[in-house]
C-alpha cells in the first residue's frame, strides 16, 4: 500500500521539477510556421503584396477567415486568474503557466492551436466585452479558472452574444468527464442513473455543472444532496434566499435537490447514498472512512480534488466502496478534463460549430464511456487514460456529428471524413513534437 506520506513526497518532487523546467524552457509553447519558406521571395506570397488577395476575399465574406487563416484551428484560453487550480485568486500573470499547460494538452491530444490569453477584468460584463472584442481572431473560446459565480455569468453572456463556440472547462469539461465515468461505474455495479442517490460534495462551478448535466442525462435532481462549506443545501436553510441575488445557479439547485430534506454536513449527505462525487477541498480526511461505510452497498466514490483527493482511494475501498476514482494519474480511474476538452474542440472546429451545447457534451460523455466499455470494464478501469489517444478522434466525431444534427455547424461532413481528418491532425501534432525532440530543436531535459 502507498502511504499518504509517500504521495506527499511525490507531489513535492513534481513541484520542484516544475519550477526548474518551466524556467529552463521559458514556458511550454511557441508559435512556429506551418507554410514553407524556400527563399525570401516567398514572403511576397505570405506577406505583401500577395497577402492582399486573401484579405480582399475575407473582406467580402468574413467566414472565409476560417479558410484563409489559422482561425479555423485556433482558440483562446481566457482567464482572469481568480480561481487557479487549488491556488485561488492569484492573478492573471500567475495563472499563465496553467494556461500554457492547457494549450500544450490541446495541441498534443487534439491537434488544436490554443493561445493563452490572461486578462484583467473588473466584472463579468468587462470580461465578456474583452472576449467579444478579440473574437474575430479565434475559432473558439476556452474559459478557464474564473471564480464563481462570475464564471456562470461570463459563460451565459458569451453563449448569447458570441458567434463562435464558448466552453468553460471547469464547468462543462468536469461535468462531461465525470458523467462519462459515472455511466461506466454504474454499469459495473448494476445500478441505473435514474434510480441512484448522489451526494455531491462541493457547490462550486464544477459541482453545479456536473449536477445539471447528470440531470439532463437522467439523474433525478431530487435524489441529489449537495453540500457546500456551510452544510447540506435545502430550501429552508437560512442563507438560501440570498443566493437568488448572489448566485442564482446555486439557488436553483438548492431548491430542486434534496427531496428528502436532509440536513447536516458531508457525513449526513453520504448516509444511504449510492454515489459520492466530491469536487471540493483538497484532502486527505475531508471525507472520513466511516462516512463511506455508511453509504449503500456497491457504492461509487469519485474523490476528485487536486492535488490530494478528499479521501485516499485505498481508504475508500477499505471502507466498502466498490468503484473509486480520483483526479490523479498515479491512481486508477483518473477522471480528468484532459480526456474531454481536446476532443470536444477538435470536433467543434472540424465542422465550425457556432456553439458547444449540453447535448454535445453528453454525446462526448457517451462516446468516451463507450470506448472504455468496449475494452472491458473493471473496478480499476472505468474510463480511458490519456495514453489511449485513439479515443480522442472518436469523441471528436461524436461531437461534430451532434453539432451537425443540431444545425449548429457551418460545414457538413460524413463520419468517415471526420474520423480521418481528426486522426490525421492529432497524429501530426504528436509526430511534430517527436521530430522536434529527436532533432534537438526542443532540447532535452537537463537532469
Amino acid at each position: 500500500m502507498v502511504s499518504s506520506i509517500s504521495q506527499t513526497d511525490k507531489t513535492a518532487i513534481y513541484s520542484d521539477l516544475a519550477a526548474k523546467y518551466h524556467r529552463y524552457y521559458k514556458g511550454k509553447i511557441e508559435i512556429t510556421p506551418k507554410c514553407p519558406v524556400r527563399t525570401l521571395d516567398d514572403f511576397s506570397i505570405w506577406y505583401t503584396p500577395g497577402v492582399a488577395e486573401p484579405c480582399r476575399k475575407i473582406a467580402s465574406n468574413s467566414d472565409l477567415s476560417f479558410e484563409y487563416t489559422n482561425r479555423g484551428n485556433l482558440i483562446a484560453i481566457v482567464s482572469d486568474g481568480t480561481r487557479v487550480l487549488g491556488l485561488g485568486k492569484i492573478g492573471p500573470e500567475a495563472g499563465l503557466p496553467v494556461m500554457e499547460g492547457k494549450a500544450l494538452i490541446y495541441k498534443y491530444l487534439g491537434g488544436v492551436d490554443a493561445f493563452p490569453l490572461v486578462i484583467r477584468s473588473s466584472s463579468a460584463e468587462d470580461f465578456i466585452n474583452t472576449v467579444l472584442n478579440v473574437e474575430p481572431a479565434f475559432g473558439g473560446i476556452n474559459l478557464e479558472d474564473i471564480e464563481a459565480p462570475k464564471c456562470f455569468a461570463v459563460l451565459e453572456g458569451l453563449r448569447q452574444k458570441s458567434s463562435i463556440p464558448v466552453w468553460h472547462d471547469d464547468q462543462q469539461g468536469t461535468a462531461t468527464v465525470t458523467t462519462a465515468a459515472l455511466f461506466n461505474a454504474l454499469d459495473l455495479v448494476g445500478k441505473k442513473l435514474g434510480e441512484v442517490s448522489v451526494a455531491v460534495i462541493g457547490a462550486g462551478a464544477a459541482s453545479i455543472a456536473t449536477a445539471k448535466l447528470l440531470s439532463k442525462a437522467g439523474l433525478k435532481l431530487g435524489n441529489v444532496v449537495m453540500v457546500d462549506s456551510k452544510g447540506i443545501l435545502h430550501p429552508e436553510r437560512e442563507d438560501v434566499d440570498k443566493f437568488q441575488f448572489t448566485n442564482p445557479w446555486k439557488y436553483e439547485l438548492a431548491i430542486n435537490t434534496n427531496a428528502e430534506r436532509k440536513t447536516g454536513g458531508i457525513k449526513e449527505a453520504l448516509q444511504g447514498a449510492d454515489v459520492c462525487i466530491a469536487l471540493s477541498t483538497p484532502g486527505p480526511n475531508v471525507i472520513k472512512k466511516e462516512w463511506i461505510s455508511a453509504m449503500n452497498d456497491q457504492s461509487i466514490v469519485f474523490a476528485l480534488a487536486n492535488p490530494v483527493p478528499e479521501i485516499w482511494p485505498w481508504e475508500a475501498t477499505e471502507a466498502g466502496a466498490k468503484v473509486v476514482a480520483t483526479g490523479r494519474s498515479d491512481f486508477p480511474n483518473q477522471v480528468n478534463n484532459s480526456l474531454i476538452f481536446p476532443a470536444v474542440y477538435r470536433g467543434t472546429l472540424d465542422v465550425r460549430s457556432k456553439a458547444i451545447t449540453d447535448e454535445m457534451c453528453l454525446e462526448a460523455a457517451r462516446e468516451l464511456a463507450k470506448f472504455a466499455n468496449e475494452k472491458g470494464l473493471n473496478e480499476k478501469y472505468i474510463i480511458p487514460s490519456m495514453e489511449e489517444w485513439e479515443v480522442f478522434p472518436r469523441v471528436a466525431v461524436a461531437v461534430a456529428t451532434k453539432a451537425m444534427e443540431l444545425g449548429l455547424s457551418r460545414v457538413k461532413k460524413d463520419k468517415k471524413t471526420l474520423l480521418e481528418e481528426a486522426t490525421y491532425v492529432i497524429e501530426r501534432s504528436r509526430k511534430q513534437l517527436s521530430v522536434l525532440m529527436k532533432e534537438g530543436i526542443i532540447p532535452p531535459i537537463q537532469t
